[in-house]
C-alpha cells in the first residue's frame, strides 16, 4: 500500500484543479449521449415512460458506487482510479485487469461519442454523409474531433478544464431551456400506463441478443413491464459511466481530501436531477412508440411547432458530446500513465510531459485507437460494452472498500461510506446484477476482451512490472 502511494516518484502531475473544476469534468463527461440519445432510445425499444425510472434506477446504483469511490479516492489520491484502488487492496492481477477493463471503457465510449457527434454536426450544417454521421466509409468528422481534442488534453490539465467548462455551461443551458419550454407541452394520455404491460418484442432476436438473465433462466424474450426497465435501466446506466474519470484526477487536485469528494458526489447529482426531468419530459410530450430514435428531443420539439429550441438542442448535443470526449481522452491518458508507471505497459506511457505535465505519450497513443475505431468501425451496437466495463470495475471499487479498511485501519480516510461494508457490498451486488440484464453478446465480447488482456499480462505485464522480483502470491507483493 505504501509502495502505492509513493508512485508519484518517477514522474509527478502537476495539482492545478479545484473543486470547481472537478465537478465541470464530471458534467462535461456525464452529460451526452445519455441525454440526448439514449432516453429516447430506451423509452422506444425497452421501457415507455418508465425510462425516468430507469435512470433513478441507474442514479441509485451509481450513488452507491459513488460513495465508494469518494472514499478510496480521498484516501489514495493518485492517478489510475480504479486500477490504482484495486493495487491497493487486491493485488496487481486484479488491478491489471480492472485498467485493461478501463482502457476498453473509455476508448470505445469515445468512438461511439465522435461518431455521434460527427452526425449531428452534419445535421446541424448540412454537411456530406460521405464524410460525416454513420453511413461515411470513412468517418472524417470523427477522426478530425478527436485530433483537435487531443492536441488540447496535451496541452495542460487546466487547459482541458477550461474549454470542458466552456462546453459544460452550454450544453447545461440546453438541459435547463429543454426542461423550461417541454414541461408546457407534456400530456398525460402519453405517460399512461407509466410502465406499460409487458410484450414479446416486434422482432424476435436470437439468444446471443437476448439479456443473459432471461436466457440463463429460459424465459421468453419480452420488452416493457419491469423487466423491460431493469434493461433499460442497465443500458442506460452508461449515461452516468464517466463520475469515475475524476477519481484519476487525484495526482492533479490541489486539495484532494475536500475537491475529489465534492467533484464525484455534486456531478452526479446534478447529472441524475437533469437525466430524469428530461426524460419525463421527452415522454410526456411524444407517445413512446412514435419516439425518433435518431434525434428523439430536437424531433419531439419540432412536433409540437417549436423548431428554434430544436435547433438549439442540435447545438446542445453538439457542445455536449465534444466535452464527453475530452473528459474520456483525458482519462484515458491517466490511467495508461498509471500503468505505465508500474511497468505493466511500456514505461514510455507511464512519463508526464516536462512541460505540460500530461501523460503525452498515452494521451496520443489512446486518440490514435479511438480516431482507427471511430473511421472505420460503425459501433453503436457496441454500447453495451461501456456499460458492462464501467459495472465491473465499479464492484472491484466496492469490494475495496471494506478490504482496504481492515488492511489498513490507519490510513487516513477524510470521506468514509457510510453503513461500511454492508453498503459496498450491496453496491456491488446490485452492480452485478445490472450486468445481468445486459445481453449475452455482450458478456461474450467482454470475456473476448479480459481473455486477450490476461494474455498481455502474462506475456510482458507480469515480466516488466516493477514489482516483477516478487512471487506472484507472496505476500510482499503491494496490497
Amino acid at each position: 500500500m505504501d509502495e502505492v502511494l509513493k508512485r508519484q516518484d518517477s514522474g509527478e502531475l502537476k495539482r492545478r484543479l479545484h473543486g470547481r473544476d472537478l465537478i465541470g469534468f464530471g458534467v462535461g463527461i456525464i452529460i451526452g449521449t445519455g441525454i440526448f440519445t439514449l432516453a429516447g432510445v430506451e423509452a422506444k425499444s425497452h421501457a415507455g415512460p418508465s425510462v425516468t425510472l430507469s435512470f433513478v434506477l441507474g442514479a441509485v446504483v451509481a450513488g452507491m458506487a459513488a460513495l465508494c469511490y469518494a472514499e478510496l479516492a480521498s484516501s489514495v489520491p493518485t492517478a489510475g482510479s480504479a486500477y490504482t484502488y484495486a493495487f491497493a487492496t487486491l493485488g496487481e492481477t486484479f488491478a491489471w485487469i480492472i485498467g485493461w477493463d478501463l482502457l476498453l471503457e473509455f476508448a470505445l465510449g469515445a468512438a461511439v461519442v465522435s461518431r455521434g457527434w460527427s452526425g449531428y454536426l452534419a445535421n446541424l450544417m448540412g454537411l456530406s454523409p460521405d464524410w460525416f454521421g454513420e453511413d461515411a466509409k470513412v468517418n472524417i468528422g470523427a477522426v478530425a474531433i478527436i485530433a483537435v481534442l487531443t492536441v488540447i488534453a496535451v496541452l495542460g490539465i487546466k487547459e482541458s478544464a477550461r474549454v470542458t467548462n466552456l462546453l459544460v455551461l452550454v450544453k447545461v443551458a440546453v438541459c435547463v431551456l429543454i426542461l423550461a419550454v417541454g414541461v408546457f407541452y407534456i400530456r398525460g394520455e402519453n405517460l399512461t400506463p407509466f410502465i406499460p404491460p409487458a410484450q414479446a418484442p416486434a422482432e424476435t432476436a436470437g439468444t446471443l441478443h437476448q439479456p443473459i438473465v432471461q436466457a440463463a433462466l429460459g424465459l421468453e424474450q419480452s420488452v416493457y413491464g419491469i423487466a423491460g426497465m431493469v434493461t433499460a435501466a442497465a443500458v442506460v446506466f452508461f449515461a452516468y459511466t464517466g463520475f469515475e474519470a475524476l477519481a484519476n484526477l487525484g495526482e492533479e487536485t490541489v486539495n484532494p481530501k475536500r475537491d475529489l469528494r465534492v467533484g464525484i458526489l455534486g456531478a452526479l447529482g446534478v447529472c441524475a436531477l437533469l437525466y430524469i426531468g428530461v426524460s419525463l419530459v421527452l415522454t410526456g410530450m411524444v407517445p413512446f412508440a412514435e419516439i425518433d430514435a435518431g434525434a428523439p428531443l430536437a424531433d419531439a420539439f419540432d412536433r409540437v411547432g417549436q423548431h428554434w429550441v430544436g435547433a438549439l438542442i442540435s447545438l446542445g448535443a453538439v457542445t455536449g458530446l465534444t466535452s464527453v470526449m475530452m473528459v474520456e481522452l483525458v482519462t484515458i491518458g491517466r490511467i495508461g500513465f498509471a500503468m505505465g508507471r508500474d511497468g505493466l505497459l511500456p514505461k514510455k506511457f507511464g512519463t508526464a510531459h516536462p512541460r505540460w505535465g500530461t501523460p503525452h505519450r498515452m494521451t496520443i497513443a489512446g486518440a490514435v485507437l479511438i480516431a482507427a475505431l471511430a473511421a472505420f468501425v460503425p459501433i453503436s451496437e457496441l454500447a453495451d460494452m461501456v456499460s458492462i466495463g464501467a459495472l465491473s470495475a465499479m464492484i472491484i471499487v466496492a469490494l475495496a472498500v471494506p478490504v482496504l479498511r481492515k488492511r489498513r485501519p490507519d490510513l487516513e480516510r477524510p470521506f468514509t461510506v457510510p453503513f461500511s461494508p454492508y453498503l459496498p457490498i450491496v453496491a456491488a451486488l446490485a452492480c452485478f446484477y445490472l450486468m445481468l440484464n445486459l445481453d449475452v453478446m455482450t458478456w461474450l465480447r467482454f470475456a473476448a476482451w479480459l481473455l486477450l488482456g490476461l494474455l498481455i499480462y502474462l506475456f510482458y505485464g507480469r515480466k516488466h512490472s516493477r514489482f516483477a522480483k516478487d512471487d506472484l502470491s507472496s505476500t510482499n507483493r503491494p496490497s
